[in-house]
């Protein structure tokens, strides 16, 4: 089977992972990658020697037919014009998160793939961890029950960003483990927010996401912690996890912890008890692959075997729908935004 030829744009930050996992892959080729700054593409051959052409010229990559798919890596502002032009030009997708800044623009994005026969997958990576993985395998399995909350910390000293704010940054991340985890669409988001510094970008927020049963979703986000903190936590009916992924071994615990409510009288509230149960705790054994490289091979999988990604357009509209849903919340000091609104 002759090699998938892929081009990476963008040669940032994420951009050289990009070209280092491709390359890696026994069934692909990097032929090109493309960034405005010529400083950053002269790095590029003295790492990565089997990248055949670097240019500044994306329309050079979508004039070579030989280009089966491109990887976006840029600023999210510029997803949309770089994707659509991708998909026009007959390639596959797969972008980085979110996948733009606009629901609309990603729901454009989406009939366009289906109206050319091409994929679009959208680059949410923690969802091909191994600790993310064996959270959805025990919720598949019923080990968790019914899912009550999803509560997460996301929080760090920087990297302040100068096109999007901190919901934009560091949401994306939990809002797909939580979507992927919880499986069920959401149905409103309320956010709060606040800038300190002058480009008025909010720097720290807090947003709350509804769903139509009791379950809640809520998430910590800040660029001016003293601490690094990755932290999810998920109570179920039958146990609970609590997912660090600043442990380097112990990523994932799970508690044998919950409560159960007997009410008697539903009329008598005073006759309401509660039993709390404590049992063991355990530490699953983790896939230590690395996530983009599993990513990787799964974007190539599912363009070989016509299979619809993990995280596909579709996946990536519901995140960009929360993140818009969130900003105008934030802008309307915490109001309720209904999803079907977006």
């Amino acid at each position: 089977m002759s090699k998938m030829n892929i081009a990476v744009v963008g040669y940032g930050y994420w951009g050289p992972n990009l070209v280092r996992n491709f390359s890696w892959l026994n069934e692909t080729h990097v032929k090109y990658v493309c960034d405005l700054d010529e400083t950053r593409l002269e790095k590029v051959q003295a790492l990565f020697p089997n990248v055949e052409i670097t240019t500044t010229d994306y329309q050079q990559i979508l004039d070579d037919p030989q280009i089966t798919a491109v990887a976006i890596a840029t600023p999210v502002g510029t997803h949309f014009p770089l994707a659509k032009a991708a998909l026009e030009a007959g390639k596959h997708v797969l972008i980085e998160k979110p996948m733009t800044d606009k629901a609309e623009d990603a729901a454009t994005l989406n009939a366009l793939a289906k109206k050319m026969d091409r994929l679009i997958m959208v680059d949410h990576t923690f969802l091909y961890t191994g600790a993310v993985k064996k959270i959805k395998e025990l919720v598949d399995a019923g080990q968790i029950g019914d899912i009550y909350y999803f509560d997460s910390v996301r929080v760090n000293l920087g990297l302040f960003q100068n096109d999007v704010n901190v919901i934009w940054d560091l949401a994306p991340h939990d809002l797909s483990i939580m979507k992927y985890i919880i499986g069920k669409k959401p149905v409103s988001v309320s956010a709060n927010g606040v800038s300190h510094v002058k480009n008025n970008l909010e720097n720290i927020a807090y947003l709350s996401v509804f769903y139509e049963d009791s379950t809640f979703a809520h998430f910590h986000i800040n660029w001016l912690s003293p601490i690094k903190v990755r932290q999810i936590l998920i109570g179920g009916s039958e146990k609970m996890i609590v997912y660090n992924d600043m442990e380097n071994t112990e990523k994932i615990k799970v508690y044998d912890s919950g409560v159960e409510l007997n009410t008697g009288d539903k009329d008598l509230l005073y006759q309401a008890l509660v039993q709390y149960r404590t049992g063991d705790m355990y530490a699953p054994k983790l896939d230590q692959t690395e996530a983009l490289k599993t990513e990787c091979q799964h974007f190539v999988d599912c363009i070989r075997q016509g299979k619809s990604p993990i995280s596909d357009g579709e996946f990536g509209l519901e995140i960009v729908k929360i993140l818009e849903a969130a900003q105008s919340s934030i802008k309307q000091q915490g109001k309720n935004i209904k999803l079907e609104e977006i």
